[in-house]
């Protein structure tokens, strides 16, 4: 029905005015009593379903991944879906508007969008007074820095997200990897990504009961990177990585959208994302946890990012070309694959 129905009219829409529109729907319905409706629709309720990682546990291993519900405005409801876990943000210390529009553009014929919307977000205070309403949802909080601030006062704004949102969140993602906020992936590079990784762990050691902390890394360092990255989580000791975001490549695409700058998403990134994903995993000798994310359109994809080495995968773009039934599809496939089941 989605594929058929309310993707091509949603389609026809600006992509941004889109997101909002559905975003209205979406609670619209769930005020009038749909939510359950859509829980006893898409949701797979079964313990074999469940992973145990960083001392969570995740009701089923398909997650949504940051930038679409970036303020949490929406996180109890799109739980409804089936996913197993919410990630808000990015979230910035002050709101911030973000690049100008138009900034999301459809590649149609490649399954895929390209963004440049530079971390708008209404500011993680903000945010965090719709998280203290939060009961049963396991949410994931991305933190980023504003534009106006220089990388070598980076840190500091890491730091301020992370102290807002500690009591609210059940884990954190470190975002240096967005392509959309100027200079931002210079804080990829080794010295000055340990010392953010570093501090906010200290910071993380010194509670009574800390948080875990990931790092979302671009599909877009090279192997020599990569091996960096696996020195900098052996050496901070954060909990994880989530691979990948988006990707300045344009490689293969066909679409007439791709001469727009910004970072792309979708199936053609789901090569690139379980290389990355593969790489560290074996290099690595699996020592740390792999959040897979980038062009999951199947429940076949997935599996892939699994096989390759993730312990749990995200949707995004898939999410908006295939539905929430690619949720359910997935979580089903894992029931009949006893690999993962």
């Amino acid at each position: 029905m989605y594929k058929a129905l309310v993707r091509p009219f949603f389609f026809l829409f600006d992509p941004e005015k889109i997101h909002h529109f559905t975003f209205s729907l979406i609670r619209l319905l769930n005020k009038l009593g749909f939510g359950g409706l859509f829980r006893s629709i898409y949701e797979i309720k079964n313990t074999k379903l469940e992973r145990n990682l960083f001392g969570l546990t995740f009701p089923n291993p398909v997650g949504l991944a940051a930038g679409f519900d970036k303020d949490a405005k929406l996180y109890k409801e799109l739980s409804n879906f089936g996913f197993g876990f919410i990630e808000i943000g990015t979230l910035t210390p002050k709101p911030q508007a973000g690049n100008p529009k138009k900034r999301l553009f459809r590649l149609q014929e490649d399954s895929a969008l390209v963004n440049r919307m530079g971390f708008n977000n209404g500011g993680v205070v903000d945010a965090v007074e719709r998280l203290r309403e939060n009961k049963n949802v396991l949410v994931g909080g991305n933190i980023g820095k504003n534009k106006v601030t220089p990388n070598d006062e980076a840190v500091n704004d890491y730091v301020i997200c992370f102290e807002a949102l500690f009591d609210y969140v059940d884990y954190f993602v470190v975002n240096v990897s967005s392509p959309n906020t100027p200079n931002l992936r210079e804080l990829q590079d080794k010295e000055p990504l340990t010392k953010l990784l570093q501090t906010l762990q200290d910071n993380n050691n010194g509670r009574s009961k800390r948080k875990p902390i990931l790092l979302k890394i671009a599909p877009d360092l090279t192997n020599e990177q990569l091996l960096d990255i696996i020195d900098i989580v052996s050496e901070t000791k954060i909990d994880g990585v989530i691979a990948t975001n988006t990707t300045i490549s344009r490689e293969g695409l066909t679409s007439e959208n791709k001469k727009e700058t910004g970072g792309m998403s979708g199936a053609p990134l789901g090569n690139r994302s379980t290389e990355v994903i593969r790489f560290l995993s074996e290099k690595s000798n699996r020592a740390f946890p792999i959040i897979g994310v980038g062009g999951i359109h199947t429940s076949e994809d997935a599996l892939e990012k699994l096989e390759a080495g993730a312990s749990l995968v995200q949707l995004y773009t898939g999410f908006i070309y295939e539905g929430p039934k690619l949720i359910k599809d997935i979580n089903k496939e894992l029931l009949k694959n006893e690999s993962y089941g």
